[in-house]
């Protein structure tokens, strides 16, 4: 797939929407926003919309942000579907219908997990989030400051500001070029990345209170119940860097962070420092991601959850082990 995968897609084309994945995070929405944005300054005569399931108010201060609809009003019918950063059409919740009933669909991503589920697909592992992807399919001279903000975003989002194993020389390349538009790197990534609200410290304090170490201690496992999340009026957006922080306990190769979404319902988050592929756990549960970082959703107590778990966690460490010792 080259680089006219977009410009291809977009010709013949009146009405477009762009989707992302459910629990939208920082490089969900700064890729959305980025196409948003570019297609509006560049493709005026284009009716674009974007849908998101609810997106955290830490990143409204990227151009368009309140152009984001997060419900379906009456019927809608679009040329061309592009999801960004959605590695399987059931993560698009709520607004699968919206993919189904287009005319064409162009997914573009970076998950290893996406099997390609749209007519086209540009998928590239290899990257370090769907911005940089996206960034590839653009043109230099037409980034806006505004679009290059929001791509910008969604890179420092999923390299944890630049340190997780997929970044890379290319995604330092691209970080510099899209700060030759002249952003502000410090105020985009304290306030949408280290910046929280009281309550999401409270939430973080509570979670590490409730944390445990497994394993023999190279596993940190953590979880907060719904009681716990309606007792300080939280959300899943208030969850932002939990399970960031529960990776760099000493001695921890693996953690694992999950909340109660409903009943005996709980969302799963994981991150692992060397050698735990936790995109292969997550899999194996129906959910994706990446080697070091993965999720998914899991029905049982958190018992059964934890058990569960830290079974297939526990594999991959004895695997590892034999592998050393040899």
């Amino acid at each position: 797939m080259n680089k006219n995968v977009l410009t291809d897609a977009l010709e013949n084309t009146e009405r477009v929407v762009l989707l992302g994945h459910i629990h939208p995070d920082g490089d969900c929405v700064g890729t959305c926003l980025g196409l948003y944005n570019y297609l509006a300054e560049n493709y005026p005569s284009l009716e674009t919309e974007i849908y998101l399931d609810s997106p955290s108010s830490k990143f409204s201060c990227l151009n368009h942000f309140d152009a984001v609809r997060t419900e379906i009003s009456g019927e809608k019918k679009f040329d061309l579907c592009i999801t960004m950063d959605c590695s399987d059409p059931d993560r698009l919740g709520q607004f699968g219908s919206l993919f189904e009933n287009a005319g064409r669909t162009l997914c573009i991503d970076h998950h290893r997990t996406n099997g390609g589920f749209a007519e086209t697909n540009l998928i590239v592992p290899e990257a370090s989030s769907c911005s940089e992807v996206l960034y590839s399919l653009l043109e230099y001279d037409r980034i806006s400051l505004s679009t290059a903000e929001c791509l910008y975003t969604g890179i420092v989002h999923d390299t944890g500001v630049f340190k997780y194993s997929s970044t890379s020389r290319r995604t330092m390349e691209i970080a510099g070029a899209l700060l030759d538009k002249g952003l502000d790197s410090a105020r985009i990534i304290d306030d949408s990345f280290y910046r929280k609200t009281y309550v999401q410290n409270q939430i973080l304090g509570r979670a590490l209170l409730e944390s445990i170490l497994v394993l023999d201690g190279r596993c940190i496992f953590s979880a907060l119940r719904r009681k716990d999340l309606d007792f300080y009026g939280a959300d899943s957006n208030d969850l932002d860097g939990v399970i960031d922080q529960l990776r760099v306990t000493e001695g921890v190769e693996c953690a694992v962070f999950i909340y109660e979404k409903s009943f005996h319902e709980f969302k799963v988050s994981m991150r692992s420092n060397q050698y735990v592929d936790v995109s292969r756990i997550a899999a194996y549960f129906g959910g994706g991601g990446h080697i070091r970082a993965a999720g998914c959703t899991i029905q049982g107590s958190v018992h059964d959850v934890m058990n569960n778990l830290t079974e297939h966690i526990l594999r991959q460490m004895d695997e590892h082990e034999g592998i050393e010792g040899k």
